[in-house]
């Protein structure tokens, strides 16, 4: 068992662990801690607290101190610092004419580097803009791409749902999400219906995916024959939840077909569905759909790229 606190360094960023090597701290005290990139200024979101070993990974970066006045000034002075180093860039992307928009500046607490986060359609090529900045401000400059779901964490909004953006309420990482996903839930393949503020994919489509995927698996496939109490069938739908499946009859008395629903435990599949069924929304929409899954793809790629000097 080892003890640890949990530290936050943006609003609804990560959570990192750290080793308060004797410190007792209190959720919302600010710290100071020990990071790869130097010391740097932080919430305590998790106090104090006995986790085992191979729930964390190790060795744990140690807290340095609880953050006292001439720390909190100096983050202070870092916001203020941010704010006009934010307009510099700007004035220098027009003078350069680049096709990007700046997003965000980061100010490291040591001042050892300052990040400038853009976003923008494909890659651009910013060796001269980081020089300049290199001269102004004498210290490591780093540009970083990020995706439009970073965009709108920043900017804030309501869902449609009604409710705040997930990002900019509770939702500290993205993870990939894809129109797999919306097929399994039976939802709508209208892109207007599944995207998100960002005119990405919806992240609150992942948050069940695991439980349709697992009650999936005891589920015939629409198309699948099946036998069950009143004959053969075709299963023509299913309710992933309730776990229940729609079946087509033959009715022999009317020279036609009944429908009726099953318990899935309740029918025998005599052979599953050889494709998965397209429906007609999906046809239509299918140009922007791939254009969605291909935007999703460009995301995760451009979240990790950065130059600097």
């Amino acid at each position: 068992m080892k003890n640890i606190i949990g530290v936050r360094f943006k609003k609804l960023g990560k959570i990192y662990f750290f080793n308060p090597k004797g410190l007792r701290v209190r959720k919302g005290d600010k710290v100071i801690v020990e990071t790869a990139q130097g010391d740097e200024y932080g919430e305590v979101m998790i106090p104090n607290r006995w986790v085992e070993d191979e729930k964390i990974v190790t060795p744990l970066k140690k807290v340095v101190r609880i953050a006292n006045y001439k720390d909190h000034k100096q983050y202070e002075e870092c916001r203020k610092k941010e704010k006009e180093a934010f307009e510099l860039a700007q004035k220098k992307i027009k003078e350069h004419k680049l096709d990007m928009t700046l997003t965000d500046v980061e100010y490291k607490f040591d001042n050892s580097k300052i990040l400038f986060y853009f976003t923008a359609d494909g890659r651009i090529d910013f060796r001269d803009l980081v020089k300049d900045l290199a001269a102004i401000y004498k210290t490591r400059i780093e540009l970083r791409q990020i995706g439009v779901r970073d965009e709108v964490k920043r900017i804030g909004g309501n869902g449609v749902c009604g409710r705040e953006l997930c990002c900019c309420s509770f939702l500290s990482d993205f993870e990939t999400v894809s129109i797999k996903m919306a097929k399994e839930q039976n939802m709508s393949l209208n892109p207007s219906k599944i995207s998100g503020n960002c005119g990405r994919l919806m992240c609150c489509l992942k948050y069940e995916n695991d439980v349709y995927e697992e009650k999936l698996k005891r589920l015939p496939g629409i198309g699948a024959i099946v036998k069950t109490v009143d004959g053969e069938g075709e299963v023509d739908s299913i309710e992933t939840l309730k776990e229940r499946v729609r079946v087509k009859i033959k009715d022999n008395e009317q020279d036609g077909y009944f429908y009726k629903r099953y318990d899935a435990k309740d029918v025998k599949v005599v052979k599953n569905a050889t494709s998965e069924k397209v429906d007609k929304e999906e046809i239509e929409n299918k140009k922007e759909l791939e254009e969605l899954e291909n935007l999703e793809k460009q995301d995760i790629v451009l979240g990790g790229e950065k130059n600097g000097i």
